[in-house]
């Protein structure tokens, strides 16, 4: 019998089905649209998502827009597609915390009514000052005794508009003592005249997010309420809130460790900052790690959900490799995409014995690993384009491709002789000559002699003309990836740009998303936002070479 471990999540769950606590699962994924997702994310978008179809339970999409500073309707879009694409299907289930501002208000006077919340005119640095330290208790707010009918017109009049942003602001009444500073009579609701993407003008007083979320998850039914780890200290707050406004069925809150990447940038202001000075081109650059970035770059969600399953759920919090991230697409394109030949710096082979306008069709698989992607068929003639990479006027030892004198196969088509080369006037090569072996068809000898090169060509007249664009990681990683003094260290190097590279004829209708492998170059996409017919650009998605090895278990 197979034994399936199950992480502690799982097991929490599992009980509360058993004891009865719940009788049902259902999650949410609940991020703020203050920004775009990143790859730490979709760990959260998977896990809660997963949680639900493995229990047979509910799934929620839902904003936590309760920041009118940094939200909008951009970032909203954006993240509803980033989580559709990943397959994390919420169908009607479409929700935003700003859809219960009303409700939210009326919670916030039940707790003045029942003497736990009161208007507080202390300043932001006041606040701060009265709050104690980790080793000392706070003070309490001058006005943490008002009546409960002072405190209900104060609040009243803030909603009202009465007061300027910061002159006021709604506090629990909690414990000025407690070990947990959260617990010090934390802000409920500030004033902010701020117009906000959903409701508009109707708010000028907003509740915080310890405050919303509680009640958020509450209104929805959420039955297990799965964040990071940061948030672990806040759990005895949202459990007080969700106490003292005595929902019944109270949400369970549970915390997991966060899925950090080694050596990448996903902090919100300092991707807003490179998208701001230029130095990428948005927030779906293919340099970035953002899931709007990496979808651009031609990574799949099965690759995704692939590295996030690598990466477990556990309590501790650890670091995976970007080569992981690597290796996951790359084991997901190996078998799905079709392998074709491109010259990304390519300079001319003329065949000087083969017949002059004459072109012969040759039929090629588009993965020798998988027949079902079936064949295609490329012209072959007397000219030719190869990378400027396969000749070498005086090669190294070992180097087995082209060379005057020596013979090579090219890939699918004939043997070949080098028997000269042209330059230009700076002394680089521009073309190069050879003679084909007619008998040689298919790339074998008749005769059985061998040679140790094979290279890839793509035909002059018919190939397509396309930019690749080459990416490393945009941060230094051999520097770190912040300088002392906090910025990011930036890699000169971390976009290349071919602009004259010449593919095989195949991929000529190739449209946005569309993924193949480059023979010995790596996996490419076709880019989204750049790309036209007739003026295709590339990225290259990851190289062919993986410096990660899968754990055995």
């Amino acid at each position: 019998m197979e034994v399936v471990s199950k992480n502690f999540i799982e097991q929490i769950i599992e009980k509360d089905l058993s004891e009865g606590v719940y009788d049902t699962v259902h999650t949410r994924f609940p991020p703020e649209p203050n920004g775009y997702l990143h790859i730490g994310h979709a760990k959260s978008i998977l896990l809660n998502y997963g949680l639900a179809e493995k229990y047979h339970g509910k799934f929620n999409m839902r904003f936590d827009d309760t920041n009118p500073t940094k939200e909008k309707n951009e970032f909203v879009e954006s993240i509803k597609a980033d989580v559709e694409w990943l397959g994390a299907d919420y169908e009607d289930r479409l929700f935003f915390a700003s859809n219960y501002f009303d409700e939210m208000y009326e919670c916030a006077v039940r707790l003045i009514q029942k003497g736990k919340a009161y208007v507080s005119e202390l300043t932001a640095e006041e606040m701060r000052e009265y709050r104690g330290t980790l080793t000392e208790p706070g003070k309490e707010d001058p006005n943490r005794n008002r009546s409960i009918e002072e405190n209900l017109t104060l609040f009243e009049e803030m909603k009202n508009g009465k007061y300027r942003d910061g002159e006021k602001t709604l506090r629990a009444k909690i414990d000025m003592s407690s070990p947990n500073i959260n617990m010090r009579d934390p802000i409920l609701y500030r004033v902010a005249h701020l117009s906000h993407h959903n409701t508009g003008d109707k708010w000028c007083i907003y509740p915080m997010y310890d405050f919303a979320h509680p009640i958020e998850d509450a209104i929805e039914g959420i039955t297990h309420s799965i964040c990071t780890l940061e948030f672990e200290d806040h759990r005895p707050l949202y459990n007080w809130v969700v106490e003292e406004l005595e929902y019944p069925h109270p949400p369970k809150q549970i915390e997991f460790a966060k899925m950090y990447l080694t050596n990448v940038v996903t902090g919100k202001r300092y991707i807003k900052k490179l998208v701001e000075e230029g130095i990428v081109d948005g927030w779906d650059d293919p340099r970035l790690v953002s899931i709007a970035a990496l979808r651009r770059r031609g990574f799949t969600p099965e690759s995704i959900r692939r590295f996030v399953d690598l990466c477990g759920v556990s309590k501790a919090n650890s670091s995976a490799e970007y080569s992981m991230l690597e290796y996951c697409i790359r084991e997901d394109l190996k078998l799905k995409r079709p392998r074709v030949m491109a010259a990304l710096d390519p300079i001319k082979l003329v065949i000087d014995n083969y017949p002059e306008g004459q072109t012969e069709t040759l039929t090629i698989a588009n993965n020798l690993e998988n027949e079902s992607l079936g064949t295609r068929e490329i012209p072959f003639e007397r000219e030719l384009y190869i990378d400027r990479d396969d000749f070498m006027e005086e090669p190294p030892r070992k180097y087995f491709r082209l060379f005057p004198g020596n013979e090579v196969r090219l890939m699918h088509a004939y043997f070949v002789t080098c028997t000269g080369f042209e330059k230009d006037e700076d002394g680089s090569v521009t073309v190069v000559h050879c003679t084909y072996d007619p008998a040689s068809k298919g790339g074998n000898s008749p005769d059985g002699r061998k040679v140790k090169g094979t290279i890839h060509w793509v035909p002059a007249s018919s190939s397509v003309k396309a930019q690749v664009r080459l990416y490393e990681n945009i941060v230094d990683e051999e520097k770190g990836v912040y300088n002392e003094d906090g910025s990011l260290n930036l890699n000169p190097n971390s976009l290349t740009v071919l602009r004259d590279c010449r593919l095989e004829p195949s991929v000529g209708n190739a449209k946005a998303y569309d993924s193949f492998q480059f023979v010995r170059q790596g996996f490419f996409c076709v880019d989204c936002k750049d790309s036209k017919p007739g003026e295709l650009v590339f990225n290259r998605i990851v190289s062919l070479k993986s410096s990660f090895v899968l754990p055995k278990n």
